[in-house]
């Protein structure tokens, strides 16, 4: 248990029983700044600017996986979720990890706080979870993928210690996100 703001968050493994309340965790956000992406020859660049209004981000609901277990599937020894509970037993938050062993990666899969338990410090205690999983299963780095708008979260893992690693101009054609790109960033395992 640890308590922060007077607030006692409960951290542990997820189990298949937390699947309906993780899918039910509201993860939208609402920003006043996004990150404008230029592609250049060299590679591109980021550049944070003001939206007027603030825009508001909903995420639609995943699509089931075929090989989904447990909450968000992430069960397996290669494979691993951790939840959180507020005081009263609320769901604050999540995080969903998997190992990729050929090249040392842990990777976010998803990671989300309930909008009520955010700035508590509740996201950077559960991506030190992952990070001890990372570690236990000889992780070289942590790596994630965020929205281009997403600048409230962008700014929560660069002071996590994440740096921006790449992009994909293109992962979410075809999707209702059509039009932002896909950051990723990565941080050394400690």
């Amino acid at each position: 248990m640890t308590t922060v703001d007077d607030t006692a968050y409960r951290y542990r493994i997820a189990t298949a029983e937390d699947t309906e309340a993780v899918n039910a965790l509201d993860a939208s956000f609402t920003t006043g700044t996004v990150f404008q992406v230029t592609v250049t020859e060299e590679g591109f660049a980021l550049r944070e600017i003001p939206v007027e209004p603030p825009l508001t981000k909903v995420f639609p609901e995943d699509e089931p996986d075929d090989d989904e277990d447990g909450a968000d599937g992430a069960d397996g020894a290669d494979s691993r979720a951790f939840v959180v509970h507020g005081a009263a037993g609320d769901l604050a938050g999540f995080v969903a990890v998997s190992y990729s062993g050929w090249n040392r990666r842990l990777v976010v899969e998803d990671i989300a706080v309930a909008p009520q338990h955010r700035g508590r410090g509740v996201g950077r205690a559960l991506m030190g979870l992952a990070g001890e999983f990372a570690r236990e299963r000889g992780a070289g780095h942590l790596w994630l993928e965020v929205t281009s708008i997403n600048a409230p979260a962008i700014h929560a893992y660069r002071r996590m210690g994440f740096a921006f690693c790449g992009l994909d101009t293109t992962l979410y054609e075809g999707t209702a996100s059509k039009g932002e790109q896909a950051l990723y960033m990565s941080m050394p395992c400690r």
